[in-house]
């Protein structure tokens, strides 16, 4: 097991299998050192366990929890490409898509469950630039999406 692997096991938490993808693209694409995501919902053994907008049907609490689930899905997907987490040197930015009601303004709030768990599992190697948008409706109505860019060691 990786050291990056036994850290995700100290906090207790486990990659999952890598989502499959809803439509013609790959989970993750590689390019020279850098490893890009696709963006990654919250699924949980292939489904959703929660749907609608941040700020009505899903709590920004909530939300927060699913975008952790979100940056396990682009882990995962990261490691089915470069064949070990230890591999990453950084990551490089996160984007984050918040499904949000009309007056919901919190979505950096939101995007925070994904920034802070790359850190509790990469420490320095997981902080990263990051955008965090609002957006009317994501795939499968998931409250929340993420991609990151990762760069990987030689």
């Amino acid at each position: 097991m990786s050291a990056t692997e036994d850290r995700l096991a100290e906090l207790g938490l486990e990659l999952p299998e890598v989502p499959a993808p809803a439509g013609a693209y790959v989970p993750a694409q590689r390019s020279g050192r850098y490893v890009h995501t696709a963006g990654q919902v919250p699924l949980v053994r292939g489904a959703l366990p929660d749907s609608g907008k941040v700020g009505a049907e899903v709590t920004p609490e909530r939300a927060k929890e699913l975008a952790r689930i979100c940056a396990l899905n682009a882990l995962a997907a990261v490691r089915a490409v470069a064949g070990d987490l230890d591999r990453v040197e950084r990551v490089v930015k996160v984007t984050g898509f918040v499904a949000s009601a009309p007056d919901f303004t919190g979505q950096p709030g939101v995007i925070n469950g994904a920034s802070e768990l790359l850190a509790e599992v990469l420490g320095e190697r997981g902080v990263h630039a990051r955008s965090a948008v609002g957006v009317a409706v994501l795939p499968l109505d998931a409250p929340v999406e993420v991609e990151i860019q990762v760069e990987l060691a030689d």
